[in-house]
């Protein structure tokens, strides 16, 4: 009978496999069917139309505003401006009023006649008065509802820089993880996991560039300086078809720029570390830079205070990020753009008592090459060449015994993205993505002075990754609009390249060779992307989504959380793409003419292919092996409820993210074939975030957290064997740790130099009338400085002294033959309360 069940089960899976090829196939056929009507209707369009178009940017720096809101007034007809500020509209001839608006900016209303195509600029001016009225954070209030957006999230800097920040560090990843789907990898740390998806299913960009790993500290901070950062944006479903490679999310971080005006200089103290960045003009409204720099100093202020005959004197810790940007208009229609990130960790550690001497190293470095042209006032194109790099290396020595280990990805990148605006109806995007990848997994080398260990050679896996796509994000009718999309992607592992062939005692009996160049793997797919909105009332909506995603590289950890010692590698003949399908429906609703929004979605991901460990593998056991020798392959599923409150503007304001999640993975190899939750699995997450501005001078914000405790393999039961305490454990994640919650405060004081100004001008005018000067030519500091400002951050990290489980050990006391053997489980945690002071400046 079992036999039975086992056969039908069979057939059933491959009946769903055929049949949602088919769905794909057939889904293709469909977008590409509709794309093709959707572009002839218009071409036949008799009614006489004309563009208006321009960039929008900040009247004080000269920066380009992302997604400023440009519409006319009389049909609520418009756009939002580009990641380089550009928008486009085309409607029919006739007067109409253009409104131009921006969250914190003065809006610009303008009566304009559209007999001819017009190419119009603006220079938004920043509010410099607090105002609690609508009329400033006009910024498409009512976007949430109106776009076919899912899962898409566009978080404000200078928000961020307002909140409790760990150590004082002011830290992007870190605030993404409050918000709704969005998972912490645990205490402290900036690692996140999105909807069930593994650490590297997240896409994380800056300027285009990848970014392979984010953190510094092994996690406890990010790379991103908030001071160079200028755009955040981040997809967690509905991912749109010009991003690819990833299954779970998209974290778009975009560089400023640099002031084209003036120069400013602006930076921080804080408690772990200092921060500086200058920008300016290199030709006044033409071009600009902008240079940030981060570094830690605790090892440099620690070492005096180490005594000399202490064995470790001489160790230490540091990390640095520098970021350096410019740009430079050619043209109306074009503009150049070059940026670069480099960042480091350095631990060094040395003891004078052993000998023994080890050095770790590990970061990313990035360069983005970027030419922006207008074709015309409809069709815009974004030229790419971009670098990525990250390598981690570890060195040892002791006496003439030395050890070192390697790995590392490398990444040439090139991308054409177009932008056609052909009417308001439509907004389509098409372009093609090239990607030359090499990786360095694992390496290691030995030697005893000049005797030199085998080790294997030092392995490189080269793979060619190419994509196209095409995306429409189009009006059916007023009330139903559709974002439909396609994406194409190949990926191609190439020789050099040597597959080791083994017998049924796993011995190595021949070599496969790859030559270079030469195909080892070859992998294909169709990824379909759609999201619909159907509006239900002037401020309410519902939204659907579908997403096909492949992932072509994978990263293995046999850690909770990411490390710097894990591995990139591709797809191989053994390593199969991993694949997701999401389904996703939500309701979203405003409030109080959008004072606030709020949203419910729900979404079950199916994820296959996935990429784990064998037990007891560790990285280094494809040394002398077959790369992919460690893995095991898996598939998983995830599904979630999202609940998510805001409040937008005024005094105060915040928001409430509350999810309802499980995570299950399966492993033939893993947990004797049994489902099981991830490691990552969380029943429920909560996060309140809340800032009140008392006056100019002083904002407090303020962070609470909860959310289920880990999932962990514990054991259950312990024997003794040939004298020997023998752990038995349990099933793979089923004991839990404690729950997690923490609340972290924060007090803004930004001091009010207006009193100390004039108390000055008071004295100086004393002064200057007593020696008889003429008090008209007094220089005050004000006109000195007249863009100084400054503020105090105070922040304390873990309110209440929660003592949250990192993680937990067991220990043996006493002896078994005696009868007082007890053995206890004890909880490591890392964070008590932690104080700290920063203070900012701006100049």
């Amino acid at each position: 009978m079992a036999k039975i069940v086992n056969y039908h089960s069979e057939i059933l899976v491959n009946l769903r496999s055929t049949f949602f090829k088919m769905n794909k196939f057939f889904f293709a056929l469909f977008l590409l069917f509709t794309f093709c009507i959707i572009t002839f209707s218009e071409a036949q369009t008799n009614s006489e139309k004309f563009t208006i178009s321009g960039y929008i940017k900040d009247d004080a720096t000269g920066e380009f505003l992302i997604g400023a809101s440009v519409y006319l007034k009389e049909n609520k007809k418009g756009s939002t401006t580009n990641v380089y500020g550009f928008y486009s509209i085309t409607v029919e001839k006739g007067d109409y009023t253009l409104v131009v608006s921006y969250i914190g900016y003065t809006e610009i209303s303008q009566p304009i006649k559209l007999d001819k195509d017009l190419r119009l600029n603006y220079s938004l001016k920043e509010v410099t008065t607090v105002m609690d009225e609508v009329e400033i954070t006009s910024d498409a209030p009512d976007k949430n509802v109106k776009s076919t957006d899912m899962g898409k999230f566009t978080i404000d800097v200078e928000t961020i820089k307002n909140l409790p920040a760990f150590m004082g560090e002011v830290d992007i990843l870190k605030t993404i993880q409050l918000l709704p789907g969005i998972q912490s990898a645990g205490e402290g740390n900036s690692g996140f996991y999105v909807r069930g998806g593994g650490p590297d299913q997240n896409l994380i960009l800056l300027d285009e560039a990848v970014v392979y790993n984010a953190s510094h500290l092994f996690g406890f901070f990010s790379v991103f300086n908030a001071d160079a950062v200028k755009n955040i944006e981040l997809y967690k479903g509905g991912m749109p078809a010009q991003y690819g490679g990833r299954l779970s999310s998209v974290l778009d971080i975009s560089m400023k720029e640099g002031n084209s005006k003036e120069t400013h200089y602006r930076g921080g103290i804080g408690v772990i570390a200092s921060r500086l960045t200058v920008e300016g003009p290199i030709k006044k409204d033409t071009s600009s830079f902008i240079l940030s720099g981060r570094r830690t100093y605790i090892d440099i202020l620690a070492q005096p205070f180490i005594p000399k005959d202490r064995p470790a004197k001489g160790s230490g810790y540091f990390f640095y990020d520098f970021n350096a940007k410019l740009n430079y208009r050619l043209s109306d229609k074009d503009r150049l753009f070059l940026s670069g990130y480099f960042g480091r960790d350095v631990f060094k550690f040395s003891s004078k008592n052993s000998g023994f001497k080890s050095d770790v190293q590990w970061g990313n470095a990035t360069g983005s090459l970027r030419w922006n042209h207008l074709f015309s006032n409809k069709l815009f194109m974004n030229l790419s060449a971009i670098f990525t790099d990250y390598k981690f290396e570890f060195g040892a020595t002791q006496d003439v015994f030395e050890f070192r280990l390697f790995s590392g990805i490398r990444d040439w990148n090139a991308k054409l993205d177009f932008s056609y605006f052909p009417n308001v109806k439509h907004n389509i995007k098409f372009g093609v993505n090239y990607i030359f990848h090499t990786f360095s997994p694992t390496s290691v080398s030995a030697k005893a002075g000049d005797v030199k260990f085998d080790t294997g050679e030092k392995v490189k896996l080269y793979a060619h990754d190419a994509s196209a796509y095409f995306n429409d994000d189009f009006d059916v009718t007023e009330l139903f609009r559709v974002s439909a999309g396609i994406r194409y992607s190949t990926f191609t592992q190439v020789g050099p390249f040597n597959r080791y062939v083994k017998n049924s005692f796993g011995q190595i009996t021949d070599t496969i060779y790859f030559s270079t160049n030469k195909k080892v793997a070859f992998y294909q797919g169709i990824e379909p992307r759609l999201s619909t909105r159907l509006t239900i009332t002037e401020n309410s909506s519902i939204k659907a989504g579908f997403t096909h995603n492949y992932q072509y590289i994978h990263l293995a950890s046999i850690s909770a959380v990411s490390l710097p010692t894990d591995v990139w590698f591709p797809s191989t003949s053994v390593v199969k793409p991993q694949t997701a399908t999401q389904y996703a429906l939500g309701y979203f609703q405003n409030f109080k003419k959008d004072m606030y929004e709020t949203s419910v979605e729900v979404y079950y991901k199916d994820m296959r292919n996935l990429v784990e460990y064998k037990e007891g593998a560790q990285p280094d056991a494809s040394v002398k092996d077959n790369v992919d020798e460690p893995f095991t392959f898996g598939k998983g599923w995830a599904y979630g409820a999202e609940f998510f409150i805001k409040k937008r503007y005024g005094k105060f304001n915040g928001w409430i993210g509350y999810t309802l999640a499980w995570t299950t993975r399966q492993f033939a190899d893993l947990n004797d074939g049994r489902p099981f939750p991830a490691k990552y699995d969380r029943r429920h997450d909560l996060s309140v975030v809340a800032t009140y501005d008392f006056n100019p001078q002083w904002t407090v914000s303020a962070i609470f957290v909860f959310a289920t405790g880990n999932a962990a393999t514990v054991p259950v039961a312990r024997y003794f064997f040939e004298g020997y305490l023998v752990n038995d454990y349990g099933d793979r994640n089923s004991f839990r740790l404690a729950p997690y919650h923490r609340a972290d405060l924060s007090v803004t004081f930004t001091p009010d130099r207006t009193k100390k100004i004039e108390k000055k001008k008071k004295r100086m005018e004393k002064r200057y009338t007593k020696k008889g000067k003429d008090i008209s030519t007094i220089v005050l500091p004000h006109k000195r400085f007249k863009n100084y400002e400054t503020n105090w951050n105070f922040s304390v990290f873990n309110l209440y002294n929660r003592m949250n489980p990192y993680y937990i050990y067991f220990d043996s006391s006493g002896d078994i033959n005696s009868g007082t053997l007890d053995v206890k489980a004890y909880q490591v945690s890392l964070f008590p309360i932690l104080p700290s002071v920063t203070w900012n400046f701006k100049f």
